[in-house]
């Protein structure tokens, strides 16, 4: 008879020791710490090199290239899909709120329960997740992009574009939890690193980590539907580009590749025992 508790009997069910995380190497303390001290870095860089630091006329001539991509493409569907729904306040401001809040809830959501529930999986997911931010960090500092919320700043370019990019700053007309428009915000923020969108390569992230692990129809819903959801969200909001979302795929395929190298790199390292 075989033990039904052993790994070899019943090899889709983890170990105690994976179901507990004493095989894996993991320590709860330990990934607060390193996902912790990663952010600020991350936060500190980003801030470091912040809106007041870039050229705004860099951000914008950047912005007219995505625009001119996307019209080439055919894919310039973002002033007419935010005009579609600027007369539902309610709605506008419930995708305010979902952009504010969804792009950090979900995302430790999915690093705790991969973490707790199916630890053998999460040493690579991690990595790639960090991997994906430190990819898009490079690509603001490479290509500051303004956001097509910012194209119809009056007092910001002497010149009003409205008429040319009518786009609609919805935090700033229809409230959220937060805005970019205060003093402090404006110098401390980076409101040009929009390209890649990292809320959307997140939410992709967040669908390819949970999608395995989910067992129910419901949870495999709202899955799947997560990151259209936030890709209708930057867009809705006037916060990215579609060409944005694109980059965001990108950093996260080629984040999934870095960390598949650099935790073999790290595999193949001494332990000294």
């Amino acid at each position: 008879m075989t033990d039904p508790d052993r790994p070899e009997a019943n090899p889709a069910r983890p170990s105690r020791s994976h179901r507990a995380g004493d095989g894996t190497g993991l320590h709860w303390w330990a990934e607060v710490v390193l996902i912790l001290t990663f952010y600020v870095v991350y936060s500190a860089v980003r801030n470091r090199f912040g809106s007041e630091s870039v050229d705004v006329s860099t951000a914008l001539a950047n912005a007219e290239r995505v625009i001119d991509l996307e019209r080439a493409l055919g894919l310039y569907l973002e002033p007419g899909l935010q005009a579609a729904f600027l007369s539902q306040r309610w709605f506008i401001q419930f995708w305010n709120l979902f952009y504010g809040t969804f792009h950090f809830a979900l995302t430790v959501f999915a690093l705790v329960w991969v973490y707790r529930r199916h630890p053998h999986m999460y040493a690579r997911l991690r990595s790639t997740f960090l991997c994906t931010t430190g990819l898009a960090l490079i690509g603001f500092g490479l290509f500051p992009l303004m956001p097509p919320r910012l194209l119809s700043d009056c007092g910001q370019f002497g010149a009003c574009l409205a008429a040319i990019h009518p786009f609609v700053d919805t935090v700033g007309d229809f409230g959220g939890l937060w805005s970019f428009d205060s003093g402090t915000m404006v110098k401390v923020s980076n409101q040009y690193a929009a390209m890649p969108s990292l809320h959307f390569a997140w939410a992709a992230w967040c669908t390819v980590a949970l999608w395995p692990v989910m067992s129910s129809r419901a949870g495999r819903l709202i899955v799947a539907t997560y990151a259209p959801a936030t890709l209708f969200a930057v867009l809705i909001t006037a916060n990215h580009f579609l060409v944005d979302a694109l980059g965001g795929l990108a950093a996260l395929a080629a984040g999934h590749g870095l960390s598949g190298v650099l935790l073999a790199g790290w595999r193949r390292l001494p332990t000294g025992t």
